[in-house]
């Protein structure tokens, strides 16, 4: 299987919920939720896109060469790619029914420890959208991150509880979803979350914990407080505020805020490895992909991930080549022009 065959099976599984556009990059799927698009016009999402776009990489060839090492130590762990899969859960809100969370999420955990990287897994107004994920992911030893949205407490201890049953090796919470109609509508609460809550949550677990959605200094801050391990700088996917930054606009001022003492992820319209060296430039320890995991699970289910993920490593391996890096650490301010 190739990746042109997986987005070409994918085309006929997600229609008509997404068109598996050349460029996944929410124009044409603007306002469409349920579905694939960002919230509104789409603004946010297609915001997302072209801040990626805007920014070129310092070519240069005159250097020793020494290889390119692009692993990246996180949770205890080395993973041979600085990717990881997004959460996505309640899969058939907006997707046809090919696939459902668990099949889903299997295809999404095993692709990517195939190709030597992880995914993080999805919750929804249901409980077995949480603990289905679970399944595959207990059976590939806890190699994934189980992602919380931000319910009432005892609702959030309890998916921890499931979570460390399932041998989870670190636990999210995607904070931003306080914002997401769908879950709105189906009139299940989810909150903003204070100091004081984060850090009873926090503190309920030893594994590594990540909050997901964190756009501002002030709460950047406050995760550091908290004691999180780290935190995804993230609008959600431009599903949330029509009118939200990018990612990429605070990223590095969150850098320059929390310096190594805290983890920082990203996501928001990365597309290809160079997005990716750009978004490491930029501040973050690593990066998350949303939607084209989509089309690469419904497309090819582990295989499809596996390929679309050792695709973004291969770019991934190709812009350090072409700009001098040898590691991720070489990935600096210096090497792209904003």
């Amino acid at each position: 299987m190739t990746y042109q065959e997986v987005r070409e099976n994918a085309r006929k599984k997600l229609a008509p919920a997404c068109r598996v556009c050349r460029e996944c990059n929410g124009v044409a799927c603007r306002g469409e939720i349920p579905g694939a698009g960002g919230k509104g016009t789409g603004r946010s999402f297609i915001r997302n896109c072209s801040c990626l776009a805007d920014i070129r990489i310092a070519m240069n060839t005159l250097y020793e060469n020494k290889g390119q090492d692009p692993s990246v130590e996180l949770f205890g762990r080395t993973f041979r790619y600085p990717i990881f899969a997004a959460p996505i859960g309640a899969i058939n809100t907006n997707y046809p029914d090919a696939l459902n969370d668990e099949s889903y999420s299997r295809a999404l955990i095993n692709g990517t420890i195939a190709a030597g990287c992880a995914a993080f897994t999805g919750d929804g107004v249901k409980d077995c959208y949480f603990t289905d994920p679970l399944i595959p992911l207990k059976e590939a030893g806890g190699i994934g991150v189980p992602t919380i949205k931000p319910w009432e407490l005892d609702n959030v201890l309890q998916r921890v509880r499931w979570a460390e049953e399932a041998g989870a090796m670190a636990l999210a919470m995607d904070i931003d979803a306080a914002g997401l109609i769908i879950l709105i509508n189906a009139g299940k609460p989810v909150y903003p979350k204070g100091l004081a809550e984060m850090k009873a949550i926090i503190g309920s677990t030893k594994l590594p914990f990540v909050i997901k959605g964190v756009m501002t200094l002030e709460g950047a801050r406050l995760a550091l407080d908290a004691g999180a391990y780290g935190i995804v700088v993230s609008n959600h996917g431009g599903r949330v505020l029509e009118d939200a930054a990018a990612p990429y606009e605070i990223l590095p001022q969150i850098r320059q805020l929390v310096g190594d003492r805290m983890k920082i992820f990203v996501d928001g319209g990365i597309r290809t490895g160079a997005d990716v060296f750009k978004a490491i430039a930029l501040g973050a320890d690593a990066v998350l992909v949303g939607r084209p995991y989509v089309t690469a699970a419904y497309g090819g289910e582990a295989e499809g991930v596996r390929l679309y993920t050792e695709k973004l490593g291969s770019e991934l391996r190709d812009a350090m080549l072409m700009s001098g890096c040898a590691t991720l650490r070489d990935i600096t301010p210096a090497k792209i022009y904003r």
